[in-house]
Order: structure tokens, then C-alpha cells, then sequence
């Protein structure tokens, strides 16, 4: 069981994907392409379709706070604006559209957040990325939903203001924050109010603290999850996630390489833009084990 035993119930749906399947899948931004834009409700569905265990949704708000499904800093590529939409007002950001695979309008707006956590609502479950600076604003939207208690999954950086938050925070969330050594491990443990379920982990290379067997059986021991993202952002090195076990490893050269290597190191939940690829695998790797 993942969390604190006071918190049981809040993450009971978490829990009982984990008794499902030995590793989870999380779909990076859901499953786009072609038509279907990133972070959008149908890219969700089509990501637990393909066999995803949780889809992520990014958040960015606008200048009269109004949330939004959307990453900021991929404007010009999404929505061909050179403008962060966190620098346009809601009515500004209505008006833009997706461009699709080849440069062309989909006919598709950005997704309100809260459109998508309305939605979701029959156990579907979500890391919500990409809210620190905004968490107030995240909580409010979600709290008004009251399955989403148990379906949302908080991610931030452990600044101060981020951990402070949630740990005065009545509603407790699951919450992930994002750590880079053994210190942010301990910092965000620190906090005894804060719903932490797992840690997602950012090790560039193998030597790193936190890529190390000794680091995921220490959280294990403290009822934390190890999340390892296996997305391929690009070749630069500060776009390395967890030591080069990554999707294009695992597609192009060898899975066991890769994939494999994730699960042998007690990583809980992988994140992945290939998800069918990953749950084929994943089937095939523990019914032989």
C-alpha cells in the first residue's frame, strides 16, 4: 500500500490499480497525433484505450486565472502564437486552435481544466503536472468535483511555498513531488500533513543517488512510490530523465534494455508516450516471471 494509513481511503483507487498490475503506465500528455491534439479530453481517452493506467494533464492559467489543459511553452508548435499562454487572458486563449500533425488547423480549442476534471469521473486516474505556482487555483477547480479527491494526483517541485501549501491544505490529495536528490527526498518527507504517495525521480546517469536500488527501497519503506519517466524529449542531456532508459531504447533498440531495466530497478509507475507498446510488454514480461 502506497501512503499513509490515515489517507487509505482517499487513495484506495491508486492502490487497487497497484494490486491489478505490478507497474503502472502513465500516459505522457495522453495519446496525440494526427488530428488529435496533446491534452485534450480525447488524447486522454484514447491513452486509457491503449492500455494506460493514468494519463497526465498539464496545467497553464491565464491572466484572469482561468485554468487551462495545456503546457505552456509549446505555443508556437500547438497554436502557432509566439505568446506563453499564461501571458493571454481566457478570451484571448478561446480563440486560439490546435494545429495538427502537418501544420494544419484541427478545429480543435484548448481544454479548460476543468472540463477535463469534470469528465473524468468514474475512477479514471490523472497526474495533474505543471500546477506549482498555481496549486490554490488547481485545488479550487478540483475540489468542486468530489471524485476527483481520489483520482487527481498532484505533482510539484519542493519549493517552500508548493509543500507549505499542501501540508495546511484540508483537502488531501495524493500528491508527487518532483526530486532531483536525496535531499528534496527528505525535504518533502518533512511534511507530515502532505498526502505523499510516490516521487517521481530525476536521475541523469546511473551513478546518480537517486537511480540507485538502495533509494527505491528506502521509499518503498516509507510507503512511497518510484515513478521514472521513459519519454524521449530529445538528445540534449538536460532532456535525460532517468539515466537513458528511455522510449526510444526501448522501441528502436531493446525493450529489455530499457522497460526492462525499469521494472528489475522497483520502479512503480513508468511514464511513456508509446502506452500500448509498454502494457504489451509489461503483460508479457510478468506472466513469464
Amino acid at each position: 500500500m502506497f501512503g499513509r494509513s490515515c489517507y487509505r481511503e482517499t487513495n484506495e483507487l491508486l492502490n487497487r490499480a497497484f494490486e491489478k498490475n505490478k507497474v503502472l503506465i502513465a500516459s505522457h500528455r495522453g495519446a496525440w497525433g494526427g488530428n488529435i491534439p496533446e491534452n485534450a479530453i480525447p488524447s486522454f481517452q484514447l491513452a486509457m484505450e491503449m492500455g494506460a493506467d493514468m494519463f497526465e494533464c498539464d496545467v497553464s492559467k491565464s491572466t484572469d486565472g482561468v485554468l487551462y489543459a495545456f503546457h505552456d511553452g509549446y505555443e508556437k508548435r500547438l497554436l502557432g502564437v509566439d505568446k506563453n499562454i499564461e501571458t493571454l487572458s481566457s478570451s484571448e486563449i478561446n480563440k486560439l486552435f490546435f494545429y495538427n500533425s502537418i501544420g494544419e488547423p484541427s478545429g480543435v480549442h484548448v481544454e479548460l481544466f476543468e472540463s477535463v476534471v469534470s469528465f473524468f469521473k468514474t475512477g479514471e486516474l490523472y497526474n495533474v503536472d505543471r500546477s506549482w505556482g498555481k496549486l490554490p487555483k488547481t485545488i479550487g477547480v478540483l475540489k468542486k468535483y468530489p471524485w476527483a479527491i481520489k483520482q487527481a494526483l498532484i505533482k510539484s517541485h519542493t519549493e517552500d511555498a508548493s509543500l507549505e501549501f499542501l501540508n495546511e491544505c484540508p483537502e488531501k490529495f495524493m500528491y508527487m513531488p518532483i526530486v532531483f536528490s536525496l535531499k528534496d527526498v527528505e525535504k518533502a518527507l518533512s511534511y507530515p500533513e502532505i498526502n505523499i504517495v510516490g516521487m517521481e525521480l530525476i536521475a541523469r546517469k546511473p551513478e546518480d543517488d537517486l537511480f540507485l536500488d538502495d533509494t527505491i527501497r528506502y521509499l518503498h519503506s516509507k510507503q512511497v512510490f518510484a515513478w521514472a519517466n521513459s519519454i524521449t524529449l530529445s538528445n540534449l542531456p538536460q532532456h535525460i530523465l532517468f539515466a537513458g532508459l528511455d522510449d526510444d531504447t526501448a522501441l528502436l533498440k531493446s525493450k529489455d534494455d530499457a522497460w526492462g531495466k525499469l521494472f528489475q530497478n522497483g520502479i512503480d509507475i513508468i511514464q511513456t508516450d508509446w502506452p500500448f507498446q509498454l502494457k504489451n510488454y509489461r503483460d508479457k514480461y510478468f506472466s513469464l516471471c
